[in-house]
């Protein structure tokens, strides 16, 4: 089952634009999709993007990255080391909510009368904009715009302009904002297994609230986390029109009531201010008192202080990051160059809200657009997120391994109660340990670890930040190592070769396999980086060694046995075929009547019994393919090339990390029509819901994967080693032209790519070294540029 794009909506009432996302009609069948689509979030505190009014909604969704609930895990049959506790992000209080009446009539979307409707997600100022006029029953014409942020600046805060005018009458107006408390959590509903987890009582209990003047504040609490949230509202009202107010508040509710007698095209105009504070170790009272700061800091500042700071803040992210095309569609889905170029930066700009102020915190899979897979943290951070940010915008990216960093204790736990030495990264968290209760899918993926090591290396390689893999990536190292090690063995069967058995690869419709090839070579390039780190320091710096030796225990033998383990890695490869299977027995199973399976039989983990799906050769997820793209200097063109279309058939659309990867891979070997398929599948899967659940939340691994594609797909970057090089393809459509910035130890380069020629710039630095081709390209300020010709 190949993608095909589910949501298709008028085109009349979504308009292509390069910088917004544009709805000029409500369309309540689509409210799901757009929540998503629409939501704001700054990596800390994000909002789904319901109406300002409370609804109509489906799921209303304010989440706060890291706060989170547990739960025991129960199984029908127990066994040994199963993860006990299962761990998911909380809908928790929203404030968000204005409410408008006229003539005390309530202006509610789904059933007003709306003479102009314009919604827009504005990605060049980081804001949901709204402009509507509605026709009140007795004829009265009343415009009303808004503008929602949540500040990157500013981590714990977010507010909103709501401005009404009443355009052709007198009439009473009444704006009441209000705050209102999670007290239910959401229904999982149907039997799909990565929607969130709903649970049967109240999970926020109050602890404290209290009002003044025009600001409000609450606070609630967890039971088995202890984890205390406070959530504030202020105000500031601007009219010529008489106007008063009234506040109220309960433990669950609050609300300021602006009662106001409109005049014609006189505005109203309403700033709310909202903050949100946590903490696992304050008092409620504390955290109330922090709420309480931040109110007093951005209601001085203004919304208009909030909103130039949130455009500043853009600027700079779209002059690092943004990927710009021309003259490039997608022929077969009939996207227009400007709808591409709105996919691109609608991608880039998810990956921001997800990621830009998640300090202390890890990036959900959904980011903080819904509750799918309980707002846990993967895989999907280090290899499909973190390359965007180590080239855009490193600051981040390093917080996010330092994120994993702070795991390792638990994580050396893990290890230890599996038996093993060394540490074990959870396969999916919030807190840090293991909380997925189907170990086969789960745990069984201990490539986690090495997927940990792999972002930790093109990391340091790609800015040069010495002391970060000294101080915190050397540690992670030599546990790693350890764990590998530990686990494998050298097999008398297997030539002496080392292997690894008992393991889940990255394509979890195969699991608890003997040595996945994925996970070998990705141990692998894990040993050999622990070795090469820990034998650097003894030559250099024996001073941080010695540290490290006092922290871990380190036996400098044991890098002969991580050196040793890593030379002899088996590798599974079928002589016959060209083949590397995916595990031992991969080739021996039968492969999937793909033929005879409906479309609606997909996702097949839905539908079918896992040990159906384990029997066969079928895909969920790219796996000997990814590996030959993460370690592609590992492989001829021509093993690329037959490996690509043995797996190709086998690969399902059922994991939207799949398609991205496949457009790189179709890429490099020349399969262009297949690679702009799949960019467009990985560019479109929220956009057109291509997967089928985006009002879950947004797929931010494939939006990374979107920017993977651009730059190592069509221009062909790799970074091996830590050197730059550029094997620029075939431009999707002649005359188009991709160009995107990337920032290498801390000098800016600008990559063009033509159909016929790529140009180079240095934009900030003094010196940067490259290659083009197999020729070695230096770029200074006084020589800042050079063309090149594209050779494929």
């Amino acid at each position: 089952m190949r993608h095909h794009e589910r949501l298709k909506p008028p085109p009349h009432d979504y308009v292509a634009d390069e910088w917004n996302w544009i709805e000029r009609r409500f369309n309540p069948e689509f409210m799901a999709q757009t929540e998503t689509i629409l939501a704001l979030g700054n990596g800390y505190l994000g909002m789904r993007g319901s109406p300002e009014e409370g609804g109509p909604v489906v799921q209303p969704g304010t989440y706060v990255n890291g706060l989170h609930e547990t739960w025991p895990i129960v199984y029908g049959e127990e066994a040994y080391g199963f993860a006990r506790t299962g761990q998911t992000m909380l809908s928790v209080t929203d404030a968000k909510t204005i409410k408008l009446f006229v003539d005390d009539e309530p202006f509610w979307l789904a059933t007003s009368n709306m003479l102009r409707f314009d919604r827009r997600l504005n990605m060049r100022a980081g804001t949901l904009d709204r402009e509507i006029v509605w026709e009140t029953p007795a004829g009265k014409q009343v415009l009303i715009r808004s503008r929602r942020l949540i500040s990157f600046e500013h981590r714990h805060a977010g507010a909103i302009w709501y401005e009404v005018t009443v355009l052709n009458a007198r009439a009473p107006v009444v704006i009441s904002s209000e705050v209102l408390a999670e007290r239910r959590s959401a229904p999982r509903g149907g039997n799909d297994p990565r929607r969130g987890r709903a649970f049967s009582g109240r999970i926020l209990q109050p602890r404290t609230s209290h009002a003044g003047e025009q600001r409000i504040v609450l606070a609630h609490g967890t039971d088995r986390t202890k984890m205390v949230l406070a959530c504030g509202i202020d105000h500031r009202l601007e009219t010529e029109c008489r106007h008063s107010w009234t506040a109220s508040n309960t433990d669950d509710f609050g609300q300021v009531a602006f009662t106001i007698d409109a005049e014609p095209d006189r505005p109203i105009r309403l700033a709310k201010f909202m903050a949100y504070h946590t903490s696992s170790t304050a008092s409620p009272e504390q955290v109330c008192g922090r709420v309480e700061w931040t109110l007093d800091r951005i209601v001085t500042e203004g919304f208009e202080s909030l909103a130039a700071g949130q455009q500043q803040y853009l600027d700079d992210f779209w002059r690092r990051s943004d990927v710009q095309v021309q003259n490039v569609r997608a022929d077969k889905s009939r996207r227009t160059s400007v709808e591409v170029q709105q996919a691109i930066r609608f991608s880039l700009f998810h990956i921001l809200q997800a990621a830009a102020r998640a300090e202390n915190a890890g990036v959900p899979a959904k980011g903080l657009t819904g509750t799918a897979y309980e707002g846990q943290y993967f895989w999907d951070t280090e290899i499909y997120v973190l390359p965007f940010l180590i080239y855009t915008t490193p600051r981040i990216a390093r917080n996010l391994l330092h994120f994993r960093y702070r795991m390792l204790d638990k994580a050396r736990e893990r290890a230890k109660e599996l038996s093993h030495k060394g540490a074990l990264f959870p396969w999916r968290t919030i807190s840090g340990e293991e909380a997925s209760a189907y170990y086969a899918a789960g745990t069984a993926q201990y490539h986690i670890n090495a997927d940990i090591m792999y972002a930790l290396r093109k990391y340091v390689n790609a800015t040069g930040d010495e002391e970060f893999l000294h101080e915190y990536g050397a540690e992670m190292l030599i546990e790693t190592a350890r764990f590998w090690v530990d686990i494998g063995f050298f097999s008398e069967r297997k030539g002496g070769n080392f292997c690894i058995n008992g393991v889940t690869g990255p394509d979890e419709y195969t699991t608890v396999v003997n040595n996945n090839t994925y996970t070998n070579l990705m141990a692998r390039e894990n040993l050999r980086y622990a070795a090469q780190t820990i034998e650097a320091l003894r030559a250099s710096n024996p001073q941080t060694l010695d540290v490290l030796v006092h922290k871990t225990s380190l036996d400098l033998a044991e890098v002969e046995d991580w050196k040793r383990a890593a030379d002899r890695m088996y590798v599974p490869y079928d002589m016959e075929t060209g083949i590397y299977p995916q595990d031992d027995s991969f080739l021996d199973r039968e492969r999937w009547d793909f033929e005879n399976t409906p479309a609606e039989k997909y996702p097949l983990l839905l539908y079918y019994h896992p040990l159906n799906i384990y029997r066969h050769q079928v895909i969920k997820q790219t796996d000997v393919i990814l590996a030959m793209f993460l370690l592609g200097h590992e492989f001829t063109l021509e093993e690329k090339r037959r490996n690509f279309l043995f797996y190709d058939p086998l690969t399902t659309g059922d994991s939207s990390l799949s398609s991205c990867v496949e457009a790189i891979m179709a890429a490099e070997i020349g399969e262009f029509d297949k690679a702009t398929d799949y960019a467009m599948a990985a560019l479109l899967m929220d956009l057109a819901d291509v997967g089928g659940n985006v009002h879950d939340g947004c797929h931010i691994a494939s939006m990374g994967g979107t920017w993977m594609v651009t730059v190592y797909g069509f221009a062909g970057m790799r970074d091996y080693n830590g050197m730059l090089s550029f094997r620029p393809v075939r431009a999707p459509q002649p005359q188009s032209t991709v160009r995107f910035p990337l920032t290498y130890r801390g000098q800016m380069l600008e990559v063009e790519v033509g159909p016929d020629a790529t140009r180079y710039t240095l934009r900030d630095g003094e010196r940067i070294q490259f290659q083009h081709e197999d020729e070695v390209i230096e770029l200074t300020r006084d020589a800042p540029s050079a063309v090149r010709a594209n050779v494929k």
